[in-house]
């Protein structure tokens, strides 16, 4: 191997020095994959937390957003995937915090939906224009041809693990 690049390079380079019988080149892709996504997830969390939003409340008020009205709590818990019991505890947290509020639905007045505040439309895009622009400057070494390669090599990987 050659002189190494980057963290994963020399970590590959020790287990296959201790390990010579171990083929470590599925650390190659995925070992890289973890190490951004816990920085991606340093950089959304500043990003959210411009808004003054935690990333869970971010998944909740994101989904209702793009939804454009309110959606049910079963609906919310397949777009955010979490449990029943986990969504319950988020709407009523989000509920406190004027983010959100409980609506009858307009067919069955006995399914209550979920549905943005003003406040919660207001957090939820001053998040985004901040997610956006902080995601923008992480790509921007990037040619546009290569990430679109790189999504769809994503969404290949995606797929592989669903």
């Amino acid at each position: 191997m050659a002189e190494p690049r980057d963290d994963v390079d020399r970590i590959m380079e020790q287990w296959m020095r201790v390990r010579p019988d171990a083929d470590v080149s599925p650390l190659d892709v995925l070992s890289r994959m973890t190490r951004i996504s816990r920085s991606l997830g340093r950089v959304r969390a500043e990003a959210f937390q411009l808004a003054g939003l935690e990333s869970w409340q971010w998944d909740v008020l994101a989904a209702l957003r793009r939804a454009g009205g309110p959606l049910s709590p079963k609906d919310l818990i397949a777009q955010t995937m979490v449990t029943s019991g986990t969504m319950t505890n988020r709407i009523d947290n989000l509920v406190a915090s004027g983010l959100v509020e409980r609506v009858e639905g307009s067919s069955d007045r006995r399914v209550r939906l979920v549905a943005l505040t003003d406040e919660g439309v207001d957090r939820v895009d001053v998040a985004l224009d901040a997610l956006l622009e902080a995601e923008r400057r992480l790509l921007r070494g990037i040619p546009a041809d290569d990430q679109a390669r790189l999504a769809e090599l994503l969404r290949v990987l995606g797929d592989a693990l669903l």
